[in-house]
């Protein structure tokens, strides 16, 4: 008997690219948040900006356009915001903050990340719905664009360091995440748990 394919299960066209988005996000996130804890020394201390573009920019965005082939809004709007975010940020430290005092970089630096705050204020809130482990990415992320874009606001390194210290956390929740989706995409005996939705 045949099958008629409008009553036959579809299948994903391609392999989920979440994992891919959140390493991304992950280890670029971690650079920069070594620089802010004051972990990185001067000579390292700019290893960020070429993940910046190629990794958390460049495969992240690319991740979040996979993410509209398989449609899923949620994923594609953050890979790909984040991943303009990364890219926004390699350019901006490229070609705008040599050419700033110490003050308007760090003004600059405070209005991007309250900008991104507030996007991801809404993000966060809609990842209840999605995984806890999820949730705990937008979380993080948000106390530390918070922390930070006060500690630049007022040029206080204290604030930036703890904001560096928080980054590092976000870091490895979402390469926790990653790692759980790549478990999951092998579909081996390895699983690592996510967490149901906090809100159904």
């Amino acid at each position: 008997m045949s099958v008629d394919d409008r009553t036959a299960p579809s299948t994903p066209s391609i392999a989920d690219p979440g994992p891919l988005g959140l390493g991304a996000f992950a280890l670029t996130t971690f650079l920069l948040s070594a620089v802010n804890a004051g972990w990185a020394t001067a000579a390292s201390g700019d290893a960020w900006v070429g993940y910046a573009f190629a990794y958390g920019g460049l495969c992240q965005l690319l991740a979040g356009m996979w993410e509209f082939k398989n449609k899923n809004v949620f994923g594609a709007t953050a890979f790909s915001t984040y991943g303009g975010f990364w890219i926004g940020l390699g350019l901006w430290a490229r070609l705008v903050a040599p050419h700033a005092t110490a003050a308007q970089a760090s003004h600059d630096l405070g209005w991007i990340l309250l900008a991104f705050a507030i996007f991801n204020t809404y993000m966060m809130v809609l990842a209840l719905q999605v995984n806890m482990a999820v949730f705990a990415v937008f979380l993080t992320l948000e106390l530390t664009e918070i922390v930070l874009f006060a500690g630049n606001f007022a040029t206080s390194s204290g604030w930036v360091k703890l904001g560096g210290y928080i980054g590092v956390i976000t870091a490895l929740t979402a390469w926790y995440a990653s790692a759980a989706g790549v478990a999951k995409g092998i579909g081996g005996k390895i699983q690592l748990p996510v967490g149901a939705p906090l809100i159904a």
